[in-house]
């Protein structure tokens, strides 16, 4: 058996082979300045300098019947979260343009929900057509566990990607939610793809779930051919279960984003939730293989200005564009 080494897992990943579960394990354990130089020398290999930043707005806020434990907007919880129905066509259209004329590149209609019903997937693919007339910009949706009749009608009004987070494991999430299973998620983004939409797809780190339980889901979303993946960072929500759950360290933040990029080395690994949480607001992670991001506020938390992160984003030499995962 050949002993694994920093340095011959790199070799063969610059190489283009894939790298086993095992050697994901292995690389958790490393030097943590090492292994968060590798994988941003990855990155630079396989992606160059771009930047694939994104912002999201909250469509249609609470009420869900889902119970992930995370989630403010779960009726299950008492939380604080606003309420309100599908956004007027007038308001996306006006936040695309405040997006758009700050540089951003993908702006995504997010809806809470098991997932749309189909007069409001009739009524948000007409919001959706009238937006791509006026608004030069990528438009992305999240709208819960569609059938792929759905997923053709937002293909057809010019959606490029949906969205729709494993969360966790295979393994670890009858933990998180109780509502809807892992396979319920599969067979959605597997719909999405056959309808021709791309997926961006990953999870929320600090659910309780270990190192391991990460890797399964990456190498989940490797298998389905999904280059596009959000890394949250749990922020943990007065009312849910998981409000008094203690936040990941900055280091252990590192070291996900790090073997993430090893395990798929030519992927968007986007910050996503939680970004805010870090003094530096993702500043090493972006040195450690992240090359994406959400910027601006999250569904139901504060996250940073769009011209701060572009700002840092120009500093640490990266180029904002849309990347084609």
């Amino acid at each position: 058996m050949v002993e694994m080494t920093l340095q011959g897992i790199k070799k063969d990943i610059l190489s283009g082979k894939k790298i086993s579960k095992e050697e994901a394990m292995f690389l958790y354990e490393a030097p943590l300045e090492e292994l968060c130089s590798m994988a941003n020398e990855i990155r630079e290999h396989f992606c160059g300098n771009g930047f694939d930043m994104c912002t999201i707005v909250n469509g249609k806020s609470g009420k869900c019947s889902e119970d992930c434990k995370y989630c403010a907007q779960s009726s299950w919880y008492k939380t604080q979260v606003e309420e309100y129905p599908l956004m007027e066509e007038k308001e996306l259209i006006d936040l695309a343009k405040y997006n758009h004329d700050r540089g951003v590149v993908r702006y995504s209609v997010v809806t809470s929900g098991r997932r749309l019903s189909k007069k409001d997937v009739d009524a948000v693919c007409k919001s959706i057509t009238n937006l791509r007339k006026e608004v030069d910009i990528q438009v992305c949706a999240s709208f819960g566990l569609l059938e792929k009749e759905d997923f053709e009608k937002l293909k057809a009004v010019g959606v490029s990607r949906v969205h729709n987070n494993l969360e966790t494991s295979r393994q670890n999430f009858i933990n998180i939610c109780t509502t809807h299973t892992y396979e319920d998620k599969i067979h959605a983004i597997r719909q999405a793809q056959e309808a021709g939409l791309k997926v961006c797809s990953g999870g929320i780190m600090g659910l309780g779930e270990t190192m391991e339980d990460r890797v399964n889901m990456v190498i989940d979303i490797r298998e389905l051919g999904i280059k596009s993946i959000p890394v949250n960072f749990l922020n943990p929500i007065p009312g849910t279960p998981y409000e008094n759950v203690p936040m990941l360290s900055q280091e252990e933040m590192r070291r996900i984003v790090a073997v993430f990029r090893c395990l798929i080395p030519d992927a968007a690994i986007r910050l996503a939730g939680g970004r805010g949480l870090l003094k530096d607001k993702g500043r090493a992670c972006f040195q450690s293989g992240a090359n994406a991001a959400i910027s601006g506020d999250m569904l139901t938390t504060s996250g940073m200005t769009i011209e701060k992160d572009m700002a840092m984003i120009k500093e640490l030499g990266f180029e904002v564009r849309a990347m084609e995962q």
